[in-house]
């Protein structure tokens, strides 16, 4: 189990806790926010960067605009689920371009998959051509998003 940093003090929470909706916010206007002058800030950042803190920063795409506004989730059930049939499923299910997320759950199916397509027909295919195929799937279920009230932290749209 991941553990917090306890090497983070509250300056570095209040750079995260920026960073996370203003990812491109420039590093004068950030140290002016928290209050602390550029340098140090610049060097936190830095040492968050190093220690896989902040392991990024990413633009977060209008999928909709883009006329992928299709969301399904999707209950994976296994046929095996020894350490060798789980890597070989998590290793294809990775190479899925429209998988946005994939997580092992506890309880009645082995996986829970957020997928992304341009509509039913293309949601069609890639169940059946790409997902039902992926290694040791013995089931499937789907639940299609009607409207996406919050994501990634956020009121969806905003």
């Amino acid at each position: 189990m991941v553990q917090q940093d306890p090497l983070l003090d509250a300056f570095d929470r209040r750079i995260l806790d920026v960073l996370a909706t203003e990812g491109r916010i420039p590093v004068a206007e950030l140290a002016r926010r928290i209050g602390l002058s550029k340098t140090p800030v610049q060097a936190r950042l830095r040492r968050m960067e190093e220690a896989g803190v902040i392991r990024g920063y990413r633009a977060l795409i209008d999928e909709v605009r883009l006329g992928r506004d299709h969301i399904a989730f999707v209950e994976v059930k296994l046929t095996d689920t020894r350490e060798a049939a789980l890597a070989a499923f998590n290793a294809a299910v990775a190479r899925l371009p429209e998988v946005e997320e994939c997580h092992m759950i506890a309880g009645q199916f082995d996986y829970l998959l957020k997928v992304r397509t341009t509509g039913m027909t293309s949601y069609r295919l890639l169940l059946a051509e790409k997902v039902s195929t992926l290694p040791h799937v013995a089931s499937t279920s789907t639940y299609v998003v009607m409207q996406a009230v919050v994501e990634e932290g956020r009121p969806a749209g905003a």
